[in-house]
């Protein structure tokens, strides 16, 4: 589906983040793509869904070569992605949002099976506007139900866990099983956190611009998980665990 061919990547003052990066995504499932901070992880999110572009390399979707389209070419061919933190849009309704995605009027069932799909009464919420009375979580949710009414094939999620609460982020991972169990198009998620690893099919760990480990998640957590642990630090958290990770890979 998606192919990632010897891509680079270098920040405006020439400092290397992405270097030599191959990877193949089929169609289908969820992978998380992992690793310490500074790695490169959301700079792939990005060039994969054109909001950058690489300095070297080439991107295959769906058999066609998108390297140099932009993100509104790449959007028309289903390639759909989710910021670490949403647009709010004071004046807009979630119901406009919705039918803006899909590009066309939704009728009251269809915006209650997409708000639904992501764990929200359509009667609750599809009146309110997509502004801060919505919570960090709520429009997390809005926003991943506007990329299912474009049907998007490609999802790119970008740390969806960023500045939710635990309740917010047990309704997302519910969304992500969900349409994982549904096949609704195939996931990409940028994340450090153990529960979205544990619901993947598939981790691939990037570190230093490089594609360290990549496998089915079976093979690839419970190493991560183990070289995470340290005598000081018995139960880290996520970062922590990664930074463990990318130094036992390096071993």
């Amino acid at each position: 589906m998606l192919k990632l061919e010897h891509i680079y990547w270098n920040t405006p003052d020439g400092t290397p983040i992405l270097k030599d990066v191959d990877l193949a995504i089929g169609d289908g499932g969820l992978t998380a793509i992992t690793g310490p901070n500074g790695g490169g992880k959301t700079t792939l999110a990005k060039i994969i869904a054109g909001i950058e572009h690489p300095m070297k390399g080439r991107i295959v979707f769906e058999g066609e070569d998108i390297t140099d389209m932009d993100v509104t070419e790449r959007a028309k061919r289903g390639i759909s992605y989710a910021f670490q933190t949403p647009v709010r849009f004071k004046g807009l309704t979630v119901t406009d949002l919705l039918e803006m995605a899909a590009g066309r009027r939704l009728d009251e069932a269809a915006r209650c099976e997409l708000l639904s799909k992501v764990g929200l009464c359509a009667e609750d919420y599809e009146g309110r506007e997509v502004n801060a009375s919505l919570s960090g979580g709520e429009i997390k949710r809005v926003e991943i139900a506007t990329i299912l009414a474009r049907k998007s094939r490609l999802m790119v999620f970008d740390e969806p866990e960023a500045g939710i609460d635990l309740w917010s982020f047990a309704g997302l991972i519910d969304a992500f099983e969900q349409m994982k169990a549904e096949g609704v198009g195939t996931q990409v998620i940028i994340s450090h956190q153990e529960r979205i690893l544990q619901v993947a099919d598939r981790i691939v760990v990037i570190e230093d611009g490089l594609v360290k480990e990549d496998g089915a998640r079976d093979a690839i957590l419970p190493h991560l998980l183990e070289s995470s642990r340290c005598p000081r630090c018995p139960m880290p958290d996520p970062e922590v665990r990664a930074r463990h990770a990318a130094k036992e890979a390096r071993r």
